[in-house]
């Protein structure tokens, strides 16, 4: 693999988190992803179930992990099944983990192949009232592909239709909401390389590149950096393009006068960056984009600010709201008028900045955790607020990851640029 793994105690941590909010006699189960099709005999690039990752570290396809706390014989308490490998597998798809790679690997001392699953299941079922499965119950999922889950869960329970069933996802969420260091620390990795490829941006931007040719020079800093690539589709929006959120063709010249926004992050270890920067093609902001810019970024400042232990995410959010009505009125985007007479649910800021300020960030991009409860220390967030006015073809949108602790926050993002001048200063050089 080109990342270096973090260490199994991580993983053996997590495993006795997860045991302790299951109820007793109960067995839990994760199962990998799977690798999906694209057309003819292709595949996509394998991603790893992040659930079965965040427990075990095992990144590899056709695996499965049973956990359960008490059962009576303690050899099943933990155990991973892997993929059995042979001659004909390694030429053609190469390495696989041997049992003793996996055990150093999960800390897990129990290693079988695939081929003895079902019989151990059995014998933990019958010893386990209660089994808990594992689904994607993620706010903004949209599935339409059956997973390896779902179709377990439906054989679990036609084979075993009188045991109970709990779900395993509000837990998953709880505990990964939070982060370990450890996970800090590949976050912050994600982040260096992400400033490597955005420094190596700002000496590439002239008039006349195209996003496709932006995109490219991140890549290539990306992978050299030991990523496997981009963390999400890149956002490399010039002009007018940028007022459209999840702009991803990347197609089109950048002409001199444009401002560039650019939503890009590199993974690392399977942990995801997550930057926005906005920068003007020809290295100079005019003065009515850097008005603009200089508002997001003060919005930026005071959101990181509000966000501390105790605080409710949904309330961080309309006090966002709030600081950036009173910047929309000085660049006289909006008036008093306009708040006055403004729908309460759509308020009038939101013509102007349509979506929310901060997610959670972590295996995934738009990690899981708690969007009602308390703000805690461990959690990890991006803050991203933006401003988009279609009539000047103008957009900007600025994004950092920080980490929440005891008496504020850390940002992950410190040493990448963010103030105008210093941006002008290094494109100019």
């Amino acid at each position: 693999m080109k990342y270096q793994p973090l260490s199994a105690e991580l993983y053996i941590r997590n495993r006795q988190k997860l045991a302790q909010k299951l109820a007793k006699d109960s067995v839990a189960i994760f199962n990998s992803n799977d690798i999906m099709p694209t057309n003819a005999d292709g595949t996509m690039r394998f991603r790893q179930n992040n659930d079965l990752f965040y427990l075990c570290g095992i990144d590899q396809e056709e695996t499965i992990l049973l956990i359960a706390p008490d059962c009576p014989n303690p050899a099943w308490r933990e155990v991973l099944f892997l993929r059995e490998t042979n001659e004909h597998i390694a030429v053609w798809e190469g390495h696989k983990y041997t049992k003793e790679e996996a055990e150093a690997a999960s800390g897990i001392k129990n290693i079988h192949w695939l081929s003895d699953f079902d019989q151990i299941f059995n014998s933990v079922m019958a010893l386990s009232g209660r089994v808990y499965l594992n689904t994607n119950e993620h706010l903004r999922a949209g599935v339409v592909v059956e997973t390896r889950d779902a179709r377990f869960i439906k054989s679990c329970k036609e084979r075993f239709p009188l045991h109970e069933y709990e779900r395993l996802a509000p837990i998953m969420h709880e505990l990964r909401g939070v982060k370990e260091q450890a996970e800090i620390d590949q976050l912050q990795i994600a982040c260096d390389i992400t400033e490597k490829g955005f420094r190596r941006i700002l000496k590439f931007v002239k008039p006349g590149v195209t996003e496709f040719e932006i995109e490219a020079e991140y890549l290539h800093e990306f992978v050299r950096n030991r990523s496997k690539g981009f963390a999400y589709e890149p956002i490399i929006a010039s002009g007018a393009n940028a007022c459209v959120l999840h702009y991803i063709e990347n197609s089109r010249p950048c002409h001199d006068g444009d401002l560039l926004l650019m939503d890009v992050g590199a993974e690392y270890g399977n942990y995801n960056a997550d930057m926005t920067r906005t920068i003007p093609v020809n290295g100079k902001f005019i003065e009515r984009q850097k008005a603009v810019y200089d508002a997001v970024l003060r919005v930026q400042r005071e959101a990181m600010n509000i966000l501390r232990p105790g605080t409710n995410i949904q309330d961080y959010h309309k006090e966002v709201g709030l600081i950036m009505q009173s910047e929309l009125i000085g660049l006289g985007l909006i008036d008093q008028t306009d708040v006055k007479n403004q729908d309460p649910k759509w308020p009038a800021y939101k013509k102007y900045f349509m979506h929310g300020t901060s997610h959670h960030l972590g295996l995934d991009v738009h990690d899981v955790g708690t969007m009602h409860g308390p703000i805690t220390p461990g959690m990890v967030f991006t803050v991203e607020p933006g401003i988009y006015i279609p009539a000047e073809n103008l957009g900007v949108r600025l994004e950092n990851n920080i980490v929440i602790n005891e008496n504020g926050y850390f940002d992950l993002m410190r040493n990448i640029p963010i103030e105008a001048e210093e941006i002008e200063s290094i494109m100019n050089s």
